[in-house]
């Protein structure tokens, strides 16, 4: 027995006596026995995947224990929860029940870590499980201020070894959890779902039996599609995929089928499969759980601890270097089709303060920059590909086809048409957009001036490489003189609702904005900071595109769920402004060719351009696509130089001579 296992050990043993003892104060009593209660089951899984007797369990025992693990959670048992920090605190009070529900919530997410192994990591969290309750045991040494600081403690003395984990499994190909499940199981058996330890739920299991129903010509087509559009990738950017060994594969569970012959195909290109805890997911059983837990760093983030925290990681990479300079990006499998989610602000939930806003900020900002330096954005790639899940509705099946569809439309036709929009916003100074009806969207977008208008393009054609499916014309504006209002009435952006989002923009950065979603303009303005700008003060136009997949557009208005579908086919729906990088960010001086051989020169911007002496200043770690519908869009024109006016689109339908194909899937004709 090493030290680990010795150390778990003492730890549950202390954990079963906690289970049956009322030393504390009574209102916290339920609470300790509670989470005991809840390590113990897992001790209980960890000891049947020893013992490899879940591989005699039915489906329907599986199925009940993965109830057990999370039914707490569910959204109709989460209001007498204390994973919920509204229920905590009425329970705990205010000054320790924001604590103890963050202690539970760790310790909740441990589930994966059982299945996993990472008995290192179990075994910590447990034993501070326990000093905290010993805490509370000694009414003396029982106050708030010792409380957090045996949090803090906790957070910033393990931060080598959580983030020694995290980097681990992003770039070592030798960590082979989730790709033993992929490439070793019996897939055409459901109880293979249940080998992450990740919350099962029906969109997982009417999934995976909806890819069991599919021949495996079908199965091999649609991981082609993803696959080849990945090779593409480096192809069109010129990029070397030959010296590359890894690649970062995404998915949700349930597409394991899909994700097994992916992974014969990239072997095919001499790539080995990197697939990290975070990189598989499945659908959340209650999102308001995620929403509630998101700040939980509030309760401990300062400078010192974002200071060690970026030492570790940088450390971390350090000793994979080798590795992580062979990885090759990441290929990723998004859903959508989930219900929409509305989340509650809650008052008892973790808040940053402004301060540590900016550490959360300063922390992402420089770990993309770690990241960066190991993985080099102008040497990798990526790929994202999109589909539905069951709970899409009971016209899944239908829309899976249709998004199939979508995903395989025709590049050839659709570069050339797409060429003709560039030719003539090439001759532009600036691209007026404007919205209809209650559509308040003004907005000026300043282009790059093209010093070899024969060899030289502002905007890339983007066809169904590292972006699938196809369907955009997009440029990297100029700030200076970019400006105006951007208004949606209603979008999803990162799993959240935004009600009449309306951004003000003054050269090229964030000025203002507000929402509808809440009461208050308090309300909104934290909303929007936290969840769209990431709590940054401001944020640049990083990209200025036209969308041009009207089939997607139509298809979607066909099935009702324009506003289910991820960012990644939405933007191909309509013109669409991103707020926060450029798409070139850290690739800035990497040529990219059109396929008629133009160079894109609108790479940069003032802000991306301070890379060159302050790269701190230069990049803000996100990027949010925010799409205007082609049924709240008034006119897109190309005003050129000298005051002529081309229109692009004009009531939401395209004018511009040779492009009238991309109204036929509208019912008009071709012209």
């Amino acid at each position: 027995m090493n030290i680990i296992e010795e150390r778990y050990q003492i730890a549950i043993d202390r954990i079963r006596q906690i289970k049956t003892e009322e030393l504390v104060e009574k209102q916290y009593v339920w609470y300790f026995q509670t989470v005991s209660e809840f390590i113990l089951k897992l001790d209980f899984v960890s000891g049947e995947i020893r013992q490899k007797r879940f591989d005699s369990y039915t489906l329907e025992q599986l199925e009940k224990l993965n109830k057990e693990l999370y039914q707490e959670i569910y959204r109709e048992n989460y209001d007498s929860s204390f994973a919920n920090p509204a229920y905590a605190v009425k329970c705990l009070g205010e000054e320790y029940g924001r604590i103890l529900c963050y202690l539970y919530k760790k310790i909740r997410d441990l589930t994966g870590s059982i299945y996993r192994d990472e008995m290192e990591i179990v075994t910590l969290r447990m034993e501070l499980f326990i000093e905290v309750y010993n805490m509370f045991e000694d009414e003396d040494e029982l106050r708030y201020d010792n409380l957090k600081d045996i949090l803090y403690s906790f957070e910033k003395d393990n931060t080598e070894i959580f983030m020694e984990y995290s980097v681990d499994y992003a770039v070592n190909p030798d960590n082979q959890f989730a790709v033993d499940i992929v490439t070793k199981s019996n897939l055409s058996d459901e109880r293979y779902l249940y080998q992450y330890g990740e919350h099962v739920g029906a969109n997982e299991i009417k999934m995976a039996k909806y890819l069991n129903s599919l021949d495996q010509e079908k199965i091999d087509l649609l991981a082609h599609v993803y696959t080849d559009g990945y090779r593409r990738g480096f192809e069109n950017a010129g990029k070397d995929l030959s010296v590359k060994e890894t690649v970062d594969i995404r998915y949700n569970l349930g597409f394991e089928r899909i994700v097994k012959s992916a992974i014969a195909d990239f072997e095919k290109m001499g790539l080995k499969p990197v697939i990290y805890p975070g990189g598989y997911q499945t659908t959340m059983p209650n999102k308001q759980y995620w929403f509630d837990h998101k700040f939980d760093e509030a309760l401990y983030l300062d400078k010192a601890f974002v200071k060690r925290k970026l030492e570790v990681a940088r450390q971390a990479y350090e000793e994979r270097k080798d590795i992580a300079g062979k990885m090759a990006g990441p290929a990723v499998i998004e859903i959508f089709g989930e219900n929409p989610f509305e989340p509650e602000n809650k008052k008892e939930a973790p808040a940053l303060t402004e301060e540590q806003q900016k550490l959360s900020v300063r922390y992402r900002t420089e770990y993309m920059q770690i990241v960066q330096t190991y993985i080099k954005g102008d040497e990798r790639s990526f790929t994202i590909i999109a589909f539905p899940i069951p709970e899409f509705g009971e016209k899944f099946e239908e829309m899976f086809d249709a998004t199939v569809r979508i995903n395989t439309l025709d590049a050839e036709k659709y570069g050339k048409v797409q060429q003709k929009i560039i030719d003539t916003l090439d001759r532009a100074e600036h691209v007026r957009v404007v919205g209809k009806g209650d559509n308040k969207t003004y907005l000026n977008v300043e282009l790059h001036s093209l010093a070899n208008p024969e060899k030289q393009t502002n905007f890339e054609n983007c066809l169904a490489d590292v972006n699938i499916p196809l369907g955009e014309v997009f440029t990297s504006p100029v700030l200076k003189g970019t400006g105006g209002v951007l208004h949606v009435s209603e979008v999803y952006l990162g799993e959240l609702k935004y009600k009449d989002l309306e951004i003000t923009f003054h050269d090229g950065m964030i000025e203002n904005y507000t929402c509808k979603n809440f009461d208050t303009e308090e309300e909104n303005r934290k909303y929007i900071k936290e969840n769209l700008m990431f709590n940054h003060d401001t944020l640049p136009i990083g990209e200025f595109a036209i969308g041009t997949n009207t089939t997607a557009y139509v298809i979607a208005n066909t099935f009702d769920v324009v506003y289910k579908l991820p960012i990644l086919i939405v933007e191909k729906m309509g013109p669409h402004f991103a707020v926060g990088d450029t798409c070139y960010s850290f690739e800035e001086d990497v040529k990219v060719y059109n396929p008629d051989g133009k160079e894109v020169i609108a790479r940069d911007n003032e802000v991306s351009a301070l890379r060159k002496t302050d790269a701190s200043k230069a990049y803000f770690g996100c990027h949010t696509d925010i799409t205007i519908p082609y049924d709240e869009l008034g006119e897109i024109v190309a005003v050129t130089k000298e005051g002529e006016e081309i229109f692009i689109i004009k009531d939401g339908r395209f004018v511009l001579d040779g492009t009238q194909l991309l109204n036929k899937p509208f019912g008009q004709k071709e012209t």
